[in-house]
């Protein structure tokens, strides 16, 4: 549900500004949404008792750094229709318009052993080149047995499990014999 609302405001938002105002509220809206995850800040912005003029000077606070009355206007407007926790799922929307203007995309990899640097750029630009788009790609070290590429952006997920090519190996194999 918080998506949906989300995209509204998304949409009055791209109807009303152009792409380079549209990246810089998606970064400030970006950090702003960084805050719910602490449980402080949401049990500030939840409690009944903190009158809407505080919660107003707090999120106003946080996007000082744009200093635009658009995106003042925007937050007092979220804060009037008691919108404020779907901050997050703005950003989010933001996000992916940005991306799916400029085509740029960020990606992980995720794996049980370090891939060398050299790897992941010849990765990313397969990627890129394959979907027309630029594709950055950072590693996250876990527990997969393989290699799992993801670009949520763009719905791709990637994976080569040593497990399921073992497995398909001995397979072949019996076959064969």
């Amino acid at each position: 549900m918080e998506e949906l609302i989300a995209k509204r405001y998304v949409k009055a938002l791209k109807l009303s500004s152009d792409l380079e105002f549209m990246k810089d509220i998606a970064t400030i809206f970006s950090s702003v949404a960084e805050s719910f995850k602490d449980n402080a800040f949401v049990s500030i912005m939840n409690n009944p008792n903190v009158d809407v003029k505080d919660k107003l000077s707090i999120l106003l606070a946080a996007v000082k750094e744009i200093n635009s009355s658009k995106v003042n206007n925007f937050i007092k407007i979220l804060v009037e229709n008691k919108r404020i926790n779907i901050i997050p799922a703005i950003a989010k929307e933001l996000q992916k318009y940005v991306s799916d203007s400029t085509k740029t995309y960020k990606g992980t990899v995720y794996s049980d052993t370090d891939i060398e640097t050299k790897i992941i750029v010849e990765l990313s630009a397969g990627l890129s080149k394959k979907f027309n788009s630029k594709i950055s790609l950072e590693t996250v070290k876990n527990n997969f047995n393989g290699i799992k590429v993801d670009v949520e952006g763009l719905g791709i997920e990637i994976n080569f499990s040593k497990d399921r090519i073992d497995s398909q190996i001995i397979e072949h194999i019996i076959k064969a014999i």
